[in-house]
């Protein structure tokens, strides 16, 4: 997940994004800070504990659907936080009588403004990722690629869409499973290795190691498509094979090369630094 920091009325905002389920998380405890005045980050959780407790003696969803994710506290230290998504959060709203409620309203449509720009044309978040990746150095032929692995993953993720698998978790075992298979590394582990926290591994994968990814989840698409895969276990046997052509195409590459294909690179020129 990706971390930031979101501003209304000078107020800090902790967010994460998830890339997997392409949704933003907000701190309950900062929103209801800015909601009902308090003074300090303890005064809030105080006030979200009781008010907490109380939506669970009245069986409301609100509490159930947020996530405990982990973000920087004051002390600067990584801590389990409760975030929830901005429709959660509107509902959450409703529970706490603040003159703030319509603004913060009004800024969480702003802040997911941009989304919702970007699902009605995906070309301008194409143009915003590529101008990103020309800012940080890329070459206009790792973006192609780059570019080109995502249409592949799209249409892998459609197809998941369309046959009972559940955006957010299940993608993100499923990518797994296909990674692990291919790279022979977890998507965590090959983070790792290019020393990478909350950035996006493909954002930092070489030409290569992104043209086997793109090989790996076509294959996987193209399988679950001639066994008509449906639902998370399916799906992972698809993935386990479609993983596996990619990680024996890699295997023959470095055996007739001699070189390796999984690299602590991070696809960026020498001196660039994000």
């Amino acid at each position: 997940m990706k971390s930031d920091i979101a501003v209304f009325e000078e107020a800090k905002i902790r967010r994460l994004y998830d890339e997997e389920a392409e949704t933003w998380f907000f701190s309950v405890v900062d929103i209801i800070r800015v909601l009902t005045d308090q003074p300090t980050s303890a005064l809030a959780r105080n006030y979200w504990k009781v008010l907490k407790n109380r939506l669970k003696k009245e069986g409301s969803e609100v509490v159930t659907n947020c996530n405990q994710l982990k973000m920087t506290a004051e002390d600067g230290k990584q801590r389990l936080t409760d975030a929830a998504d901005a429709e959660t959060l509107l509902r959450l709203i409703q529970s706490v009588p603040s003159p703030k409620a319509e603004p913060i309203k009004l800024w969480l449509a702003k802040v997911g403004y941009e989304r919702i720009q970007e699902m009605a044309d995906p070309e301008i978040a194409l143009n915003r990722s590529r101008e990103l990746w020309q800012k940080h150095g890329r070459s206009e032929k790792w973006i192609e690629q780059r570019m080109l692995g995502q249409e592949t993953r799209n249409k892998l993720t459609d197809y998941w869409k369309e046959h009972d698998i559940k955006e957010g978790q299940e993608y993100a075992i499923l990518t797994n499973i296909i990674h692990q298979e291919w790279a022979d590394l977890s998507v965590k582990q090959h983070k790792a290795l290019k020393g990478l926290k909350t950035q996006n591994l493909r954002d930092h994968m070489t030409e290569a190691e992104l043209i086997f990814t793109a090989l790996a989840e076509l294959s996987t698409r193209q399988i679950a498509e001639s066994m008509s895969a449906s639902g998370l276990e399916e799906n992972s046997v698809a993935g386990k094979r479609g993983g596996g052509i990619a990680r024996h195409a890699r295997k023959e590459l470095e055996e007739k090369t001699g070189r390796q294909i999984i690299s602590s690179e991070s696809g960026l020129p020498p001196g660039i630094k994000e």
